[in-house]
């Protein structure tokens, strides 16, 4: 049969296309052109738009017999992915409407450091922790498997040990350190994030991380690890700290409340959330953060449910390492990284933010 994208780029020349402009994600979706994400916005490509048989014929050309199988038999398939033209990148076919359909996401050659992603000192500081939950929230898009990495780096620059790593799909390619790295994909190396998690308890291991914690089994897991000795890294899907106690809480029956707000209370570390905001200029992005540390006060309000007072814990935590949103936005202001309307958008009291005193005078007007 005649190959129907003869009169289109292949996938190989569309990621390389991509890549150039400096794109983080591509999409490939019918009746659109290749979209590329510059900066956290959405560009059409220079490219006709994509029929469905283009964009099916497209995306299932990156995939593997036993891919291709899995996609039919889930819908939907993430995998990652080395390409000499493009370097590595994350993918997930999906279908939309009943047509095959695409998004990639390209991955940094090299593990970026905390530093360079513009992590507040408090980051690294509890890379050196012996045991404890941390957790890194945002939105999808907003950085948190690269804080992961960057963290698992660190921890393996500076520290011995063995570190077992759960993906979906596998990212990040270690390169060696003073610790040993053992990198389990779901899917191939193990079952699910929940299995994984249980066997790894049994792999003697110093660190677990989890690039996302889905579901309650994995979250009980997680938090036996951390109460047992061991240092548990995970991904969470959450806005900031306190919505992201509340979301895990949610997740447990009545019965087992008490027992969940216990632990979370003995073995939470920290909670560390991120977003990713836009330079004045347009060209890079800015990591505003916060970050929540668990101290007596704050494991007494897990305790007793009266998450309402953990934003003023953070206020006022500076001592314990602890930061908020605000605080990092009015700074990322007075760096010029990013504007005074951005940081007004993203504040929890954007009111508070105005009146503040930043070091440049009339910097919000």
């Amino acid at each position: 049969m005649e190959n129907i994208t003869t009169e289109y780029p292949d996938i190989l020349e569309i990621l390389k296309m991509a890549r150039e402009m400096g794109a983080s994600d591509l999409h490939l979706s019918a009746g659109h052109p290749p979209a590329a994400r510059l900066q956290g916005v959405l560009s059409p490509m220079n490219l006709p738009p994509l029929t469905p048989e283009i964009t099916r014929e497209l995306s299932l050309s990156m995939l593997t017999e036993t891919q291709r199988a899995k996609l039919e038999s889930d819908l939907d398939l993430d995998f990652a992915v080395e390409i000499e033209s493009s370097g590595r990148l994350r993918g997930n076919i999906h279908f939309n409407r009943g047509v095959v359909e695409a998004a990639f996401r390209f991955i940094e050659p090299m593990v970026p450091s905390l530093d360079k992603l513009g992590h507040h000192p408090t980051v690294s500081q509890l890379c050196n922790a012996g045991e404890g939950l941390i957790l890194i929230t945002g939105a999808t898009g907003s950085g948190k498997s690269t804080t992961l990495g960057s963290m698992l780096e660190h921890i393996n620059q500076h520290r011995t040990g063995v570190i077992v790593l759960l993906e979906d799909p596998m990212e990040f390619v270690f390169p060696p350190g003073l610790g040993l790295i053992k990198q389990r994909e779901v899917g191939s190396d193990t079952k699910s994030f929940a299995s994984g998690l249980r066997h790894a308890l049994r792999q003697d291991p110093d660190v677990i991380a989890v690039t996302e914690l889905r579901d309650h089994e994995s979250i009980e897991i997680a938090l036996q690890a951390a109460e047992t000795g061991h240092l548990v890294i995970a991904t969470f899907h959450a806005s900031d700290p306190p919505k992201a106690i509340d979301r895990i809480l949610e997740m447990f029956g009545g019965e087992m409340l008490p027992q969940i707000r216990a632990q979370l209370a003995n073995s939470l570390r920290a909670i560390i959330s991120q977003r990713l905001l836009p330079s004045p200029d347009g060209k890079s992005r800015a990591l505003a953060s916060e970050i929540l540390v668990n101290n007596p006060a704050v494991s007494s309000c897990i305790r007793s449910g009266r998450m309402e007072h953990l934003v003023g814990m953070m206020e006022i935590g500076g001592r314990d390492g602890m930061s908020t949103l605000d605080s990092c936005l009015i700074e990322l202001v007075e760096q010029n990284k990013i504007t005074p309307d951005e940081a007004l958008g993203h504040a929890r009291d954007p009111e508070r933010v105005r009146q503040a005193r930043p070091k440049k005078k009339g910097i919000f007007g």
